[in-house]
């Protein structure tokens, strides 16, 4: 299993969990029909704006849809810049 770096954490204007990589690229899991997307111009993977699912469903949700589809875990790290993003979603992030 391949392993990639995130590098931030946010929440945008439009309200989506957006989570930047490192390094890898995941332009097609669009296909996936799973509801998760990528910026191809910011690269990064985004959710839609949360109905149902909380921010952390949804970061569940991205990490083992790319996991699944693209074998690789995205790993959280002590330099991950978390933009927007309320402490207790964090906690919860984290201990996770």
């Amino acid at each position: 299993m391949k392993t990639d770096n995130i590098k931030e954490i946010s929440i945008d204007s439009l309200d989506r969990l957006c989570i930047y990589p490192d390094k890898e690229v995941f332009s097609l899991i669009w296909r996936s029909a799973t509801e998760v997307n990528w910026d191809n111009n910011k690269s990064f993977l985004y959710s839609p704006k949360p109905r149902e699912w909380s921010y952390f469903d949804w970061f569940e949700h991205i990490t083992t849809v790319i996991r699944n589809e693209y074998n690789c875990d995205l790993l959280l790290t002590k330099n991950t810049l978390w933009e927007n993003i309320p402490a207790s979603l964090k906690q919860l992030i984290l201990n996770r």
